[in-house]
């Protein structure tokens, strides 16, 4: 593997870890209350997946496994997306 490519998956990795601890924070300065609590841990786990599936998918044995991964990523980050919109739209929390 070349090292642009070594650099990339890193710093990709370090970038999902970034955005699952952001969400974190974010989650433990939300209202307490049960509409908070209920799209906070939506939010949570979609977040956190993002980063726990693309480390998967950097290590990857296949190119097939690879995309499988990449495809949750994806639809994981739109979820987490979806949460975070909801939370502005919703004035729960600011954008």
């Amino acid at each position: 593997m070349d090292n642009k490519k070594i650099e990339f998956i890193n710093e990709m990795k370090k970038r999902t870890k970034g955005i699952a601890l952001r969400v974190i924070n974010l989650q433990s300065k939300m209202p307490n209350n049960q509409i908070s609590w209920i799209i906070g841990k939506q939010i949570l786990r979609s977040a956190t997946s993002v980063a726990a599936n693309y480390r998967a998918a950097s290590k990857a044995r296949s190119g097939r496994y690879f995309y499988s991964k990449l495809s949750i990523v994806i639809e994981e980050t739109d979820e987490t997306m979806f949460w975070l919109e909801l939370l502005a739209d919703a004035k729960i929390f600011p954008k």
